[in-house]
């Protein structure tokens, strides 16, 4: 995976920290329009069909949108609680424990499935379209054990997004529960991300197909595709921050339709190295946008 983005999320994030205390009425927005984006995107990739607008109804205004089953509704407001309940964890010093993984797969699945919440499957499943079949379930205990032990002793043997990702994918390969499994680990991927300082990494609808291929590359032993993933991810999240606080500068940040008229490159091969994290990009809706600053410097690298 292309270093250069993780030494840009560093950078950033080590930007967004010197702003500290960042203005409160940007922050509360923000995090406001981040816990409703986040919510909608992680349900929509399990097939959720309300729209991020018929969220933020819900969320906001508790209304009950027509033609949407009752689960559906169950499944946003759950995922609201559950992210209140992961920002009061969220501390410098915090450990992550196994009654707070039950704690947050039973918010996710309340008044859904109350009997599987919180608890470990006690069967065998499968996964459609995965190229695995998740362990027995008689080892998830101690597998998730292991998993603990391993994000929580880490910290200095590897990057945070590469520790946090790994972790990630394992959850998922382990597939603790009946349900609510990735829901549960992208709760849990953000815990430690706002732990150690950083935004949540949401990862969008828009990327389901490269979320699941990622991963599946991952069960064969290929992490930095979905390392990229996540960093990516957790990138656009910074950028959000640095540009509610006015220390973006947002104004560098164009398409790469204009960047391929001012370099030998063309749109498709800008557009290949953003999604290499090798220039400072991230996307607006279905476009990347990218600085050129971020061109120069990589031209620069290559005659070096």
């Amino acid at each position: 995976m292309s270093a250069e983005i993780l030494k840009r999320i560093e950078s950033k994030k080590n930007k967004l920290l010197a702003l500290r205390p960042l203005p409160q009425a940007a922050l509360k927005r923000l995090k406001s329009e981040l816990s409703i984006e986040w919510t909608y995107n992680s349900n929509a990739i399990e097939g959720n069909t309300l729209t991020l607008q018929e969220t933020k109804m819900v969320l906001e205004q508790g209304i009950t949108i027509k033609g949407k089953n009752l689960r559906e509704h169950f499944e946003a407001k759950n995922h609201e609680q559950a992210i209140y309940f992961v920002e009061t964890l969220a501390k410098p010093k915090y450990s992550l424990k196994e009654k707070d993984v039950f704690n947050i797969h039973s918010l996710v699945l309340q008044n859904i499935e109350s009997e599987f919440a919180g608890r470990y499957r006690n069967g065998q499943v499968r996964i459609l379209g995965a190229n695995f079949v998740p362990p027995n379930y008689l080892k998830v205990s101690g597998l998730m054990t292991e998993l603990i032990d391993f994000v929580n002793g880490n910290r200095d043997k590897l990057n945070i997004v590469e520790l946090i990702a790994k972790f990630h994918h394992k959850f998922v390969w382990i597939h603790p529960f009946f349900d609510g499994n990735g829901r549960t680990a992208r709760l849990l991927m953000n815990l430690l991300f706002m732990k150690y300082g950083y935004p949540p990494a949401i990862i969008l609808k828009n990327n389901r197909k490269q979320y699941y291929r990622s991963l599946n590359l991952a069960n064969n032993g290929s992490f930095d595709p979905f390392i990229l993933l996540v960093a990516q991810a957790l990138e656009r999240t910074l950028d959000l921050y640095l540009e509610s606080c006015g220390a973006l500068g947002h104004d560098e940040y164009v398409l790469l339709s204009t960047l391929a008229k001012k370099f030998p490159y063309s749109q498709e091969y800008l557009s290949l190295l953003a999604r290499q994290g090798k220039i400072d990009a991230h996307k607006k809706a279905r476009n990347w946008l990218a600085t050129e600053k971020s061109v120069k410097e990589y031209l620069k690298k290559l005659e070096r």
